[in-house]
């Protein structure tokens, strides 16, 4: 992209890649400012921090810094990096900045796609795209065709001091293990072709992705269609549908995918919700809200509000029931194990009535059932009221429905 054309905010740590990046910006005649973030997690943090400070007025580029102190719980790099792009983000927003420009290079693109590898992930995309969205801004990374050894060349031709992370040594973190032991051994031939790689693996990802996109319909994937796709496909499906809700390795999408092609009736745990099949299609929707409605006479029936069923005038068949000032308050709920209904033919258990109409196991834990004051169950909608509730003008009916919000 054309980085002359608008305001760009640098990320500066201070360390060869990211100095590089400012003064490229500074060749080039890009309008920019520069960004740092001081975690006074090193004992050099502040010595670099003066550094950048004075490097930017030399220059006259303008110098955001934060520098309050940082505290944090869990994973320090993922709390430093969920700070440092909200505070791009605030100064993007409020300077008028374009976006952010981040100096990851050739060998963070390839540590990723060797970290992708290794974990098993089916990502939004392999290496490090060029340009995304976050934080609700635009971030660019002008520097993939670089290695991090050319950025440390153009540096020392210029005489430009830089800063070593000392925790860039640390074999014990993943990316740094990828780092010493593969990258450090690979010529840039080799890095080329494996950027060549990543290039290609994409390219046929966002392919696959734009072609399965369109298998979701109001919210739902028919599963006949889902089953007579190949697994690499369905993988991709599942993970197009599940992406903004939670996010599943290779080996967790193979486990959704076996439930799926296995079984005709789920209700598959994913994040904060569960997928289910409702007349063969899937749907992702929140578990059910357990409630209970007590009613207290005839004018609270149509103040009744449940996302699982509704209240409507009376009308003959299976979801009507007739009641008398005797049968109040009323208590609608969910139907539980051992419920019984007295039907003309006899009693009959709930759980028997799903069995019979195949009602799913999703629909089974919000199916709606209505009690009387005495506490036994005059209706279950679709199946009817009890033999003594009936009537050919009944009071009122209960439609259940199925929700997938």
């Amino acid at each position: 992209m054309n980085l002359k054309q608008g305001k760009w905010l640098v990320a500066v740590s201070g360390g060869p890649d990211s100095m590089a990046l400012l003064q490229m910006c500074l060749e080039d005649g890009v309008d920019c400012g520069c960004a740092h973030v001081n975690y006074h997690h090193r004992m050099q943090a502040d010595e670099e921090e003066a550094y950048v400070r004075a490097f930017c007025a030399s220059h006259s580029i303008p110098c955001h810094v934060l520098n309050e102190p940082f505290v944090y719980s869990g994973n320090f790099e993922a709390a430093a990096r969920k700070r440092r792009y909200a505070f791009f983000a605030q100064i993007v927003k409020e300077f008028h900045y374009s976006g952010v420009l981040v100096a990851h290079h050739m060998d963070d693109a390839i540590e990723t796609f060797l970290m992708q590898e290794e974990k098993g992930l089916i990502p939004d995309w392999y290496g490090l795209k060029e340009e995304r969205m976050l934080e609700g801004m635009l971030v660019v990374r002008p520097l993939l065709s670089y290695t991090k050894k050319q950025l440390e060349d153009y540096c020392n031709e210029r005489g430009i001091r830089t800063f070593f992370d000392e925790t860039n040594d640390d074999t014990k973190l993943t990316r740094n293990r990828f780092r010493h032991d593969v990258l450090d051994q690979m010529s840039l031939f080799e890095k080329q072709m494996v950027m060549e790689e990543i290039k290609r693996k994409n390219a046929v990802l966002q392919e696959r992705r734009c072609r399965l996109r369109t298998e979701i319909r109001e919210d739902a994937v028919d599963l006949d269609r889902y089953r007579a796709l190949p697994e690499e496909e369905r993988l991709t499906l599942l993970y197009e549908f599940l992406k903004d809700t939670v996010s599943y390795s290779r080996k967790g999408l193979q486990e959704v995918d076996h439930v799926l092609c296995t079984r005709k009736d789920f209700l598959i745990p994913v994040g904060e919700k569960q997928l289910i099949q409702k007349e063969g299609r899937v749907y992702c929707v929140s578990p059910v809200v357990p409630y209970v409605c007590q009613i207290s006479g005839p004018k609270a029936l149509s103040a009744v509000s449940c996302p699982y069923f509704r209240i409507e005038q009376g009308v003959p068949g299976v979801n009507a029931v007739t009641v008398t000032e005797a049968d109040y308050p009323l208590t609608i709920r969910p139907a539980e194990a051992g419920d019984k209904i007295r039907m003309r033919f006899g009693a009959k258990l709930v759980h028997r009535f799903f069995i019979d109409r195949h009602i799913t196991r999703y629909e089974r834990t919000c199916w709606p059932v209505v009690l009387n004051a005495a506490g036994d169950v005059i209706l279950v909608p679709g199946l009817g009221c009890d033999i003594d509730h009936y009537s050919i003008s009944p009071t009122f009916s209960v439609i259940q429905y199925f929700s997938h919000e």
